[in-house]
């Protein structure tokens, strides 16, 4: 049986992260939602999303199908009940489909995973929360690194923590092969803390649990971390991070504050590059939503919300809540507006990044990691800069 995770019309709510991934790829805790499937199955995945995304992220499963909507946060009641799903069946919850099970799967579209597919449909006994805005994946991230340190390490032994650095709650630490960790502090005790394969935390880190650090990132020397902040494959890190999260291969390398905010893939802050996460009258944070063009108000604390291949000069300042969205290139005086635009060159003057251009920095920042800029990725960009 093949999964098949899809996404919804809603997608699009979760701005700028879909535009350049489906839902199943979007990091929250230690895993993205599609590792948190693969890994309870222990199969590989496909994807309904939309076209243009098709090409790097392929549906190509003909065999029996477990179809799960990318954006639901899973309960024990829901992985008990879709084992009970025979196919033709689907599980529903208000009238959106959870998950169905299928043999006679092939491409499906986005929009055909409706009703008409399905013969028998099964209420859900139990409520599922939906991940449908960006500023969500912060604000679950405390919940989703404990959920996650409890599958990735059960039945598993950490390696041993060198005695040169300073730790509590050993239980709650767990280091993978190949990790440095030299001369830091390490407080587990306010959650767990989670280390992953050939990471570096330098001399002088502080890190409070829960916290995640993914595969090959680095942590430089003297970062201030609070949780629950998760730090993606690939990254650097250092200076004041609280409740954030690092999808991968970007870099917040240098001195400066990033709280409660989320960053795609391949961004880069400048050094002394800040944001605020709460306003000075400490009101309401309220946020850009691209899709309702309206601004929303989702609660006391919201920092920089910044979509994949953006980067910032040095000593940005972000104001509170604010969404920029892909291939932007940022600089300017005084507070950046609370809404930049994909592509925008600057942030005030409303001019596009050149397409070619954009091609060329990000290959060049690529490059740096050992990776380069795919024909799928050019595809993807080609297709929303075409239709700015």
């Amino acid at each position: 049986m093949d999964i098949v995770l899809f996404d919804t019309i809603s997608r699009g709510l979760l701005y700028p992260f879909t535009l350049t991934r489906p839902v199943a790829d979007i990091r929250l805790g230690i895993y993205t939602i599609r590792e948190f499937w693969e890994q309870y199955f222990q199969t590989d995945s496909y994807t309904i999303t939309e076209d243009y995304l098709q090409h790097k992220f392929p549906s190509t499963s003909k065999n029996d199908v477990l179809l799960i909507n990318a954006s639901l946060m899973p309960t024990e009641e829901f992985l008990r009940q879709i084992f009970e799903l025979k196919n033709g069946e689907a599980l529903i919850q208000d009238d959106i489909i959870l998950a169905g099970k299928t043999n006679t799967f092939d491409k499906w579209k986005m929009h055909e995973v409706n009703s008409t597919r399905f013969s028998v449909y099964k209420k859900l006994s139990v409520s599922l929360n939906f991940l449908t805005y960006p500023w969500q994946i912060f604000q679950w991230n405390d919940y989703a690194i404990r959920n996650d340190f409890t599958i990735i390490t059960k039945d598993r032994r950490s390696v041993d923590i060198s005695s040169t650095n300073q730790y509590n709650k050993r239980e709650n630490i767990f280091v993978e092969e190949g990790a440095n960790i030299y001369n830091s502090v390490i407080n587990a005790s306010t959650g767990p803390v989670y280390i992953g394969k050939n990471c570096e935390v330098m001399e002088g880190c502080l890190i409070r649990g829960p916290f995640a650090m993914l595969d090959g990132s680095i942590l430089k020397m003297g970062s201030k971390v609070y949780g629950a902040t998760t730090i993606g494959p690939g990254c650097v890190a250092g200076g004041e991070i609280k409740n954030s999260v690092l999808f991968g291969y970007t870099n917040k390398a240098h001195d400066g504050y990033l709280g409660d905010s989320v960053l795609g893939e391949w961004c880069n802050l400048g050094a002394g590059t800040s944001n605020s996460n709460l306003k000075n009258n400490a009101g309401e944070v309220k946020v850009w939503d691209k899709t309702t063009e309206e601004f929303l108000s989702i609660g006391l604390k919201c920092g920089l919300i910044m979509g994949d291949y953006s980067r910032s000069a040095i000593n940005t300042s972000f104001n509170t809540g604010t969404i920029a969205g892909i291939c932007c290139n940022i600089f300017g005086e005084g507070l950046m507006p609370k809404f930049i635009p994909d592509f925008c060159w600057g942030s005030k003057e409303n001019k596009n990044y050149d397409l070619n251009k954009a091609f060329s920095d990000i290959h060049n920042w690529k490059q740096l990691k050992k990776h380069s800029l795919t024909e799928a990725e050019r595809i993807i960009l080609r297709h929303i800069y075409q239709h700015l």
